[in-house]
Order: C-alpha cells, then structure tokens, then sequence
C-alpha cells in the first residue's frame, strides 16, 4: 500500500465519529459536495498506539446517498467492533487511485484522519484524568471563519485533564431555514440546498466532527422554524403552506437527520454503575398531543424511576422555561410535560439535565419537593452566533421561571430555582450596522468533568470562548474558576 501525496483539496471529504460504546464506534465517511466522484475502493485503517488493528475496505458498490432524490453526495457508515474500554484509536481513510497511470500501482491518497477513545468500563477515580464531554449547539457558520472547529481541536489535542472525551451537539447544527433560497417551489431544488447547508457546516466542522465520539439531537433549525408546525408568520417560509413544498423539504430534512447526524429517538449508554445517560429528540416527531412519540415518553418514565445511579438527561429544550407565546417549547404540550415533571419530582438520584437552543449559556438547579434530590440543568448555546437581521434571535441568559414547575402540577409543589448567575458566559455588545444587532451570549461550548468520589459523582463545569484565546494557546475560559457540585 503506497501513500502518494496529491496536490488536492481534501476538505470536501468528511470523517465523523457518531456514538462510541466501551468496545464498538460508529464511523461516517463520504462527502456531502456533489462535485466528488465515489471511489472504486475506499480503505479505513483503525490504529491504536500507531499500529494497525483493524483494516476495513470500501467498494463502490456499498456507497449510500443521504438525501433520497439526489444522485451527488454519498456515504458509509462503518461499525466497528471489537475495541477495548477507554482506548485512544486514530483513524486513516484513503482513496484507491484509478485511471490512466494508476491501474496496478496499489497508490493511495489520504483523505482525512479522526481521533476517538472509546467509554470507560466505569467513571474515573480521583487519581484518573477526568471522563470529559463538550457541550454545544446553534452553530451558523457565516461568520464563524473555522474558530468553533479550531477552538475544539486546541482543548482536544492541549487540553490535557480538560480535553473533552466526547460531545453533546444539541440541536440547530445547521440553519436550513436562513436565507431567502429558503423560497424555491422546487423539490429538487429544495433538496439540493438542504444538502449543500450541510455540506458548508460539515465542511466548517471538519475538525471537531473528527475528533471524540458525537452524539447529535436536532432542534427546530434542523428542518424550519417551530417544526413540525408551519403557522409561522416569517416571509422565508411561507411557502410551507404549499404541501408539496413541505412534504419535500420535511423528506430532506428528516434524511438529513436520520442519515447524516445519525439522531436516534431514543438512547442511552451508562459508564459501569455509576453515571447513566439518557439522550431524547423532543423535535423531530412532535405532534399536536406531544414533543415525543407515546413509546418515547413512556421509555424516558423507566428510565428515570429505574435510575441506579446520577442520571444525565440530554435533550435540545430547556425544561426550566416559561410558557412561550411565539414558539411552542416542551410546556406548549402540558400532558407530556406534566408526566415528565412527576417522574422527575420522584427520581431517586439526582438529574443532570443538558441543552441547548436558547442562544444563551445557562447554569440553574432546583431541589425536587418529592424526592428531595436535585435537578440541575445546563445549557451551552451559541456555538456561532447568527448574523444579519436573523441577529435578532441572540440572547442573554435569562434567570425564569423562578418555580418550578411554574404551572400547577398534580402531586408536585413547585420551589424555588437556583440560578448561578457567577457562570454565566460573557455577553458582547450588538451595533446596528454591525454583522450583530442586539447584545449577544459569546460564541462558546461547555466542558463538564466527571470523576467518581465515595459519596458520588464529582462534577466540575468550564466554559470555552472560541473566538478568543489564552495565553497557553487553548480558547480562553469564560468562568474565572469551573463550577464544582456533587452528583448523588
């Protein structure tokens, strides 16, 4: 196998790590450009302390395409299997060369490299370097210029105890509802620019979606505004009132995220006994009776009243919100929110809940009448802050509602929510004639650090600014010192 060295533009290639188990990862390799050919014969080589353990090879044949309807852009999703707790793997993906000058030459070029560790069969000591994720959501890429993606791969590659081990990218990772192209009455057309948001955005990414396994949740910008709804009163998407138009771009969008971003409705992973995850899409199959399907719902109930230990609840939606009057939030379906607010009031450990959305970065917690435990919810948002006159949409954190529940809720009584208002990520100031128009949370994502201690799960938070860097070569901390609980 002869490496050659091309002068080619490897960047429209994309290698994204999805979810990572003890012993198994999920790994995405293709292009969403439609300017690339498929290879005759793709290779991945999986390498742990720089030798080859696994070698997977890529006909032709097997390439998918991740927009049905669009003949350009295709993928494969490799299962790997086989791996070891808490290993460190590198990843190679090459290309066959083919053609005039190639055929019988065994020469490979190389296409993109990622980096993973696999989970910890259980949560690290106090001697241990921490097990870490990272936290974001709400990425538009116009003005973001490869900062998000080259702030990661510093803290990734130089952050030492502090690198994250996996992220958390909680909804809005591409804005397809931007943009007065929004507007075309052609489904081919419509699928073409939900295809080449994407591509843009996995492109700005590149760095970040190679580095740690991933686990995406859509929210609303994934697919439009206040989706599945379309009684919105935005001029861009009047054209959801014509069904073929939002039967075309509902298709694209949802392949987009079933495909691309790998969503699942519903799925959990634990680190031994003593952190458990929960991941929910409260977006993509939302009706007029609820944010989630029954069967979702009623999988989240049991996994909250069987908790064995500290629980991370991740989902795109803040719970601690009041009702909105503009945009349906997971109050606007009171019968799933009150069920979900029982369980909670009555979970026998403490819940960590994380999100996204907002545009604002948010530590809050509140101490649950039933149980007596503590739910504590974190939101990281903005990862790359909108411009222009969809500017209007930045936010600083808001300290409401101040019960919880705020709304009257059978069997639970509300109290009063704790907002840590020393962590808050700093706010920059908007100019009308600037890119940004109103006073804005700064572009950043969340660190949270977790180690096993006798009593429970030491828990210690850190913000990162990637559009400003330290003096040691990391993005620059938003908070003067980690915020530091204990989980029980």
């Amino acid at each position: 196998m002869q490496i050659v060295e091309l002068n080619s533009n490897t960047s429209y290639w994309s290698l994204v790590i999805h979810q990572v188990s003890q012993t198994t990862a999920q790994v995405w390799l293709g292009t969403l450009f439609g300017t690339l050919r498929q290879p005759q014969l793709a290779r991945l080589l999986v390498k742990a302390d720089g030798v080859e353990i696994q070698r997977v090879d890529l006909p032709q044949q097997q390439w998918q395409r991740p927009i049905s309807g669009l003949n350009q852009r295709f993928y494969q999703l490799i299962p790997l299997s086989g791996l070891t707790p808490g290993r460190a793997y590198q990843l190679d993906f090459y290309q066959q060369l083919a053609g005039p000058g190639y055929d019988g030459q065994d020469q490979w070029q190389l296409l993109k490299q990622g980096y993973f560790s696999t989970l910890p069969a259980r949560l690290p000591g106090q001697q241990d370097k921490p097990f870490t994720l990272a936290l974001a959501s709400c990425f538009y890429q116009h003005q973001d210029a490869g900062r998000a993606a080259a702030a990661y791969k510093a803290l990734y590659q130089q952050g030492g105890a502090m690198a994250p081990d996996i992220k958390l990218l909680l909804g809005d990772q591409v804005y397809l509802d931007i943009g007065l192209d929004s507007l075309s009455p052609l489904s081919r057309e419509i699928r073409q620019r939900v295809a080449e948001d994407y591509a843009l955005n996995w492109q700005a990414l590149g760095s970040m979606h190679s580095r740690g396994g991933s686990w995406m949740l859509p929210d609303d910008h994934e697919y439009w505004n206040d989706y599945p709804f379309y009684d919105s009163l935005l001029p861009t998407l009047f054209m959801l009132k014509l069904s073929p138009v939002r039967q075309a771009w509902r298709q694209a969008a949802l392949d987009a995220v079933r495909n691309i971003q790998q969503s699942q409705p519903f799925s959990t992973f634990n680190l031994g006994q003593d952190l458990a995850f929960c991941l929910v899409d409260v977006r993509s199959y939302r009706s007029q009776e609820g944010f989630v399907a029954p069967l979702v719902l009623q999988q989240l109930l049991d996994w909250l009243k069987q908790l064995t230990c500290p629980g991370v609840l991740v989902m795109s939606q803040v719970l601690l919100d009041t009702l909105s009057q503009t945009e349906r939030n997971l109050r606007s379906f009171p019968a799933q929110y009150q069920a979900l607010v029982q369980a909670l009031a009555v979970a026998p450990h403490d819940i960590l809940l994380l999100s996204g959305d907002v545009h604002f970065a948010r530590l809050a917690e509140v101490r649950l009448a039933g149980s007596g435990r503590r739910l504590l919810e974190i939101v990281s948002s903005p990862l790359s802050n909108l411009t222009g006159i969809n500017s209007l949409a930045t936010a600083t954190a808001a300290a409401q509602p101040a019960w919880f529940p705020e709304q009257q809720c059978a069997g639970v009584t509300p109290q009063p929510v704790t907002y840590h208002l020393d962590y808050r990520v700093p706010v920059a100031a908007g100019q009308p004639c600037s890119s940004y128009w109103r006073d804005r949370t700064k572009e950043h994502f969340l660190t949270l650090s977790f180690q096993r201690q006798a009593k429970g799960v030491e828990l210690r938070v850190q913000g990162w600014l990637v559009r400003e860097q330290g003096a040691d070569g990391l993005p620059a901390a938003a908070f003067a010192q980690p915020f530091v609980t204990l989980l029980s």
